[in-house]
């Protein structure tokens, strides 16, 4: 008879990960924009079907650079966001301020469709990405 195995989900993983990995917590700190423009970008081109050949010509870049995007690993550049902004009409509201100054969601105001995907706490700062 085979054992039942309970399985444990990303989110419980990921969260010990950040308690007791000072390194990972550092790399997730500092990836927290970089994953929000990837799940932009992902959403964007799931929603439009298309291939990431598609998207790049879009962006005028090459393919392996939205495979770059869609990671989430390496911060874009300012340029890179101007350019899904004009581009694809994205939108990125990044905020940073010391850690105790915001509690809660309603400091910061977002236009309508925008939503808060990453809500990061470390070293005495705040850093929260919104998209839409």
């Amino acid at each position: 008879m085979v054992a039942k195995t309970r399985l444990r989900s990303t989110d419980a993983i990921r969260g010990e990960q950040l308690q007791n990995d000072p390194a990972f917590r550092a790399y997730w700190e500092r990836t927290a924009l970089a994953r929000a423009v990837a799940l932009a970008v992902i959403g964007y081109r799931v929603e439009h079907h298309l291939t990431q050949t598609q998207l790049a010509q879009e962006l005028d870049v090459r393919q392996p650079q939205v495979a770059r995007l869609e990671m989430g690993e390496h911060t874009p550049s300012l340029e890179m966001l101007q350019r899904l902004a004009r581009r694809l009409g994205l939108r990125f509201i990044v905020e940073v301020t010391p850690a105790g100054e915001c509690t809660s969601e309603s400091a910061l105001t977002l236009p309508p469709g925008m939503e808060v995907v990453e809500d990061v706490t470390a070293d005495g700062s705040r850093v929260r990405v919104a998209t839409g």
